[in-house]
């Protein structure tokens, strides 16, 4: 590689400040300025999936849209789930399939159990197989301080990002054979906790925990369990739970001084998932942008 085909990592995508923003529960990508990167005009496969039965949570926008079109360029089949966000869940699908792999998007809500059995039953019945897992949904308010933080609010946000995971690993790893695996969204919000998003983090911190201890449990049958932790990334959770002058300044903080793009969350996922990061099982895969997780 010369010199000139090198890239600052700091100019690659849009710096904060970003116009001052919100969005109504649970967030769109068409409501987002700037329009986010999904890696659909850069994403390169190289058939590292291929033909793989994947099942994606929250896989209609952000680091799930980015997630099913890297997969599916790499040659897998996809099935998203996703909560009511249908036009944005019906563009990834688009993606998918303009990518010559099947999709299949299912509304519900995973913070239901019975629901997390019916996702891992539809896509065994729709693929005939299940070959990976990526736990990535999530859902994230803010709030000054614990006491303002509403006991039902805090209920849904265990409910979708902890026990959500539980469910589907459950209902999952009784179809995966050995060579599968399950990838899981953690977050830098497990390391650096921000009072505002408390509840937020601590279901964050859980699943470091989580993964690690399912990969004690599943790794000696050959199902191998990782997570990815990203820093900031600009999605429709950020302008829909956080107040619009934090928004604004989103990304600021990280050594490369802006959020990631979806797009480049992609990757790291791709690596977990396939064999190339076959000696790799209860590790948490940091992309902070520079910020220490340690």
């Amino acid at each position: 590689m010369t010199a000139e085909e090198m890239k600052d990592p700091r100019e690659q995508g849009p710096k904060p400040p970003y116009p001052e923003q919100t969005q109504p529960a649970p967030g769109t990508e068409d409501a987002m300025t700037p329009q986010a990167d999904h890696g659909q005009d850069s994403y390169r496969g190289f058939n590292r999936l291929q033909d793989r039965a994947t099942l994606i949570t929250g896989g209609d926008s952000g680091i799930g849209r980015a997630v099913a079109i890297a997969f599916a360029r790499e040659g897998a089949d996809v099935l998203i789930s996703y909560l009511d966000e249908h036009e944005d869940a019906q563009e990834t699908v688009r993606l998918v399939e303009e990518a010559g792999r099947r999709a299949v998007a299912v509304p519900g809500d995973i913070g239901d159990e019975a629901h997390c059995r019916s996702l891992v039953d539809r896509a065994v019945s729709e693929f005939g197989r299940l070959d990976v897992l990526v736990n990535n949904a999530a859902f994230q308010t803010t709030h000054d301080t614990i006491t303002e933080h509403p006991s039902d609010e805090i209920e849904g946000i265990f409910r979708t990002n902890i026990l959500a995971m539980f469910w589907l690993c459950k209902a999952a790893v009784p179809h995966m054979k050995p060579g599968a695996t399950i990838v899981n969204t953690a977050s830098i919000q497990a390391y650096q906790p921000e009072p505002m998003l408390l509840p937020y983090s601590t279901t964050k911190g859980a699943i470091v925990t989580f993964t690690k201890g399912l990969a004690q449990d599943l790794t000696p049958k050959g199902i191998r369990v990782n997570a990815v932790a990203p820093g900031p990334v600009w999605t429709p959770l950020i302008p829909m739970s956080m107040p619009a002058e934090k928004t604004s300044q989103f990304g600021a903080e990280t050594p490369i001084a802006r959020a990631a793009q979806p797009a480049e969350l992609a990757p790291p996922y791709v690596f977990l998932a396939c064999d190339e990061s076959r000696f790799v099982s209860g590790e948490i895969l940091a992309v902070t942008g520079g910020l220490v997780t340690a």
